[in-house]
């Protein structure tokens, strides 16, 4: 067990034992080892992708494996998309590996991650030998963000906007309260481009000090099986987790895919895709309020809803038994076996979810 640094009211007591998480649990494990023919709600990867003209681009760049790859177009890609300079960019094997960059790079003594939110940041300084700080926002205050609830001795801050698995997008100059000098302030925007409009993103900002900012592809445009993310920070930052990167750590198909979905076009069809999101999201919150023993968490903003269920771990096995896959939530600190993730689907899907729901509510009493 390790100890946690200490924390104010928002967080938890120092000295005391972290409560045991699997941390390395995520969706994809819902639907796995004899899951065939569930669906799947417990992932949050956009149904229906890669769209073909992406998977053909794909495909194109295959003639070229016998050569190293080359980052340059992504990279330049990338920058041109947030107005940033090159030195400023740095393209991941997904976002998960940038946190164990993160990790192994920056030379800090009190990394604080803001739960819940996803696991590997934790994961991935605790491997490096860190000691994490935990601060747990509460369920009561529908998981908002209190910048003074975070210790001032923090030197790493993370924390995920919108937040996986709570849904909640925090207001970016709240966000920027976070940091100051001697401070690395991590913003998780993994699912920022799932938002109508990106109101809150910090990508692409320069004016907030020890700024990191992570962004994935996989949600969108259903890339996790290929691996492809991005980290956009000032050039020191970048160099140093360069530094500890492998060589060609992204391979040629994702680079190929990097420089496609940054194309004008490709950022059109992604913000039509979080509209039909946000709809189809409005639609599933709709269904869920109309159950007594379920209680979404409010303003849910990514294309996920996380809630509270009566004997959750229960009805998520009913449900398996109905066809359907949701996420538990208890892996998550600062839940408990009470929550359930769910992806947003088209109405369709959402409309057969409910009446397996109602089901399992009522098998389960």
């Amino acid at each position: 067990m390790y100890t946690r640094a200490d924390l104010d009211e928002g967080g938890e007591r120092p000295g005391t034992p972290a409560p045991v998480h699997d941390l390395r649990h995520h969706g994809d494990a819902e639907v796995r080892d004899g899951a065939a023919g569930l669906v799947d709600l417990a992932v949050n990867v956009r149904a229906g992708t890669p769209p073909r003209w992406l998977r053909e681009h794909i495909a194109g760049s295959l003639s070229a494996l016998a050569a190293y790859p080359d980052s340059r177009a992504a990279r330049a890609a990338v920058a041109a998309r947030h107005g940033l300079p090159e030195e400023r960019v740095l393209l991941t094997a997904g976002a998960a590996e940038a946190f164990v960059l993160l990790a192994r790079a920056l030379r800090v003594r009190r990394p604080v991650v803001v739960h819940p939110q996803f696991t590997e940041p934790e994961a991935a300084l605790r491997d490096a030998g860190h000691e994490v700080g935990r601060v747990l926002l509460r369920p009561e205050e529908a998981f908002r963000l209190r910048p003074e609830a975070v210790p001032e001795s923090a030197d790493l801050v993370v924390v995920g906007n919108p937040t996986n698995p709570t849904s909640v997008l925090h207001p970016a100059e709240l966000l920027a309260r976070l940091a100051r000098p001697g401070r690395v302030l991590v913003v998780d925007e993994a699912f920022m481009d799932a938002v109508p409009g990106e109101p809150e993103a910090l990508a692409g900002r320069t004016d907030v000090p020890g700024l990191v900012v992570l962004r994935s592809l996989t949600k969108t445009w259903g890339l996790a099986g290929l691996r492809i993310g991005y980290v956009l920070a000032e050039p020191g930052t970048v160099a140093a987790l360069e530094r500890v990167q492998p060589l060609w750590p992204v391979s040629t198909p994702a680079l190929a895919a990097a420089e496609a979905c940054m194309r004008p076009a490709a950022l059109a069809e992604a913000e039509r895709a979080a509209a039909e999101v946000a709809a189809d999201r409005a639609h599933l919150l709709a269904g869920l309020a109309e159950f007594d023993e379920v209680r979404a968490v409010p303003d849910a903003a990514g294309p996920f809803v996380l809630v509270r269920v009566r004997r959750a771990a229960e009805v998520r096995e009913v449900l398996r038994g109905l066809g359907f896959a949701a996420r538990r939530g208890d892996t998550f600190p600062g839940l408990d076996g009470g929550w359930l993730r769910l992806a947003v689907r088209d109405r369709a899907t959402t409309n057969r979810f409910l009446q397996a729901l109602d089901q399992a509510l009522t098998a389960v009493g």
